[in-house]
């Protein structure tokens, strides 16, 4: 029997690809039911995969590209959409070239999984919380009928990351692999919020607001798009976009400026030509509306953060339009990020995904050392290492006695 530890999609994806090798299987997780974390993501639009060029794509897990390509190239985005598509479930490209089912919904695709896996004969255990390993090798779990240990011919463990531990990614797998000599990378907040200071003032009016049609620049990054202010700081797509580099240089220096881009379709020169336009009896408030189409959050936040000797000379005014500085002193805790960062490093393992201190224990998912945008990204990476795990893991099952 392999046992399959964590149910999320790279445990269930390791689970199909050994049944289908002819290996007996049992999955267990801690929850009640399985793909928690799987279904959530799914509440706002199930983005399985994304649709630009593979080689792309495989930038997109910048320091880990080239370790991750052999496994996206075995299982990568068209192949997931085939594999969907088998399971009854329908995909379409979005214009922000994601790919989605047609019904948007994570359920009937997780519904359609596991009747195909029960049909294997996988076999699901619920409750189980790893415990770590026995003396003898074995796999320790709390289950509901007491404490128990199972001997599997083979393992791999996808346990997930630290960001939403209420739906079993926990990282409780951290210190037993550590005790094990395993090489780990510290767990951080990927795709995540920041804190910064505001006002009482501007909090209190614009917390919840958001940000829309703006660009970030930081470390010689660009890109438009939204995001959310909120009582902390900000949050939101364009934010988790930056997420990582902001991290980095928060862990570096203490923390990180970045500038915004209020009016990101619009050049520096036009921006200054119209706060010069003479505004007459009208208010300075007034004219940022009719000219620039600056009110709400946006005016808030010069408001907020430009002094009055600064808002009367028109240059310097519009340089803060096109590039105010944003500092942010901190991520948000990792419980609250969408992903994580660190985990097993992939020097611990061997080209088959197999830890090299635990021969027959292989890993996948997201506590694997790698982090990825949102976009489609994640999910991609977590299939296609727990197809990896659990071909290597079937490979192990066929050469060892």
């Amino acid at each position: 029997m392999v046992a399959v530890v964590g149910g999320g999609p790279a445990g269930l994806m390791a689970a199909e690809t050994l049944a289908a090798a002819g290996q007996r299987v049992e999955v267990f997780d801690a929850m009640p039911s399985v793909g928690r974390k799987f279904l959530l993501a799914g509440k706002g639009g199930l983005n399985l995969t994304h649709s630009e060029p593979f080689d792309t794509l495989v930038q997109r897990y910048a320091a880990r590209a080239s370790t991750l390509r052999p496994w996206l190239q075995v299982f990568g985005p068209e192949a997931l959409r085939a594999w969907a598509a088998a399971l009854g479930v329908e995909t379409f490209v979005g214009s922000s070239g994601r790919v989605f089912p047609v019904d948007m919904k994570a359920a009937p695709l997780l519904r359609a999984w596991l009747h195909r896996l029960r049909e294997q004969g996988v076999r699901l255990h619920m409750r189980h919380r790893w415990l770590g390993f026995d003396g003898h090798g074995g796999l320790r779990f709390a289950a509901p009928t007491g404490e128990l240990s199972v001997r599997p011919t083979a393992t791999v463990l996808a346990l997930g990351g630290a960001s939403w531990p209420q739906l079993g990614s926990d990282a409780a797998w951290v210190p037993l692999l550590r005790e094990r000599g395993i090489d780990l990378a510290p767990l951080r907040p990927a795709n995540c919020g920041f804190d910064l200071s505001w006002s009482a003032h501007f909090r209190e009016r614009f917390a919840g607001a958001p940000l829309k049609s703006v660009a970030i620049t930081f470390q010689g990054w660009r890109q438009a798009g939204e995001f959310v202010v909120t009582a902390t700081g900000i949050e939101g797509s364009l934010v988790y976009a930056a997420s990582a580099a902001l991290r980095d240089a928060i862990e570096r220096e203490g923390s990180a400026t970045f500038a915004l881009d209020l009016l990101p379709a619009r050049s520096l020169d036009w921006v200054t030509r119209e706060l010069a336009h003479p505004r007459g009896p009208r208010t300075l408030s007034t004219h940022l509306k009719s000219r620039l189409g600056l009110s709400g959050v946006k005016a808030g936040l010069l408001w907020e953060r430009v002094p009055k000797e600064v808002q009367a000379d028109a240059a310097r005014f519009a340089a803060l339009i096109k590039a105010l500085p944003i500092r942010v002193t901190a991520p948000r805790p990792i419980a609250e990020a969408i992903s994580s960062a660190g985990g097993v490093r992939f020097e611990a393992l061997d080209e088959h995904l197999m830890l090299r201190r635990l021969p027959g224990v292989f890993c996948a998912g997201e506590m694997l050392d790698w982090e990825a945008p949102t976009g489609g990204y994640l999910l991609s990476a977590c299939f296609a290492t727990g197809r990896g795990a659990g071909q290597g893991a079937a490979n192990w099952r066929r050469h060892e006695p």
